[in-house]
């Protein structure tokens, strides 16, 4: 989550992106919700490259066979495989996996405990923070932030674990760290702390104090690492 001239910014914004509708769908808070909602749709399959043989024509008195579903049928349902699935939930944290594009991702993830909006009472959309790991782009453990609003143009939000303050970049709803050298830190410090805290302000001038539990991070981090190797 560095983002700025850095083309690799591009991969984390689309995977936060992605994984926001099924977020939301699926992540209720608890490993209980997740467990009631129904199972997620099955991939459809791909499309033959080569057309299949027109059936014979029909006798003239027989009717016309109904055409076949529409593409748009298939392109409403989301693709299967990248909805998240649950493979522990850990204190405030859960651990889970989704295979977007065919590529395996896993990742922690948890909602603020306390949010707060000067002025009061402002709304907004969930705010999350995940931290996540893509073996295909050899990406391990990267924080970001889902912040709820559009964050102000060309500013940064600041996390904060104790004593340790990090820069985060912001583009849209979206925060990521700023020096990517401090990740490796950041997520260590993450580990050994109780609470995050992150702040920031959006496009119409609100400002946001999310406080975080980190209780059961360091599980679920474990977790999403041996899920994705």
């Amino acid at each position: 989550m560095i983002r700025l001239a850095d083309i690799r910014s591009i991969h984390i914004r689309s995977f936060a992106a992605a994984l926001r509708l099924a977020l939301v769908a699926s992540l209720a808070g608890s490993s209980a919700a997740l467990a009631q909602a129904p199972p997620p749709p099955a991939p459809a399959p791909a499309k033959p490259a080569v057309a299949a043989p027109k059936p014979a024509p029909a006798p003239a008195a027989a009717p016309k066979p109904a055409a076949p579903a529409a593409p748009a049928a298939a392109a409403a349902a989301p693709a299967g495989d990248a909805v998240p699935t649950l493979l522990g939930q850990y204190g405030d944290w859960g651990a889970y996996s989704a295979t977007p594009n065919g590529r395996k991702v896993c990742f922690s993830i948890a909602k603020p405990k306390s949010a707060q909006t000067t002025p009061p009472g402002r709304k907004r959309d969930q705010a999350y923070v995940f931290i996540s790991t893509r073996p295909a782009e050899n990406v391990r453990n990267e924080v970001s932030v889902i912040i709820g609003y559009p964050f102000k143009d060309k500013t940064d939000a600041t996390a904060e674990i104790g004593a340790d303050k990090f820069a985060m970049y912001t583009l849209n709803d979206g925060a990521w760290i700023k020096n990517v050298a401090e990740e490796a830190r950041m997520v260590e410090s993450m580990r050994k702390g109780s609470d995050l805290t992150v702040k920031g302000a959006s496009s119409k001038g609100t400002e946001s104090t999310d406080q975080y539990s980190l209780k059961g991070l360091s599980q679920a981090l474990d977790r999403a690492s041996q899920e994705c190797k």
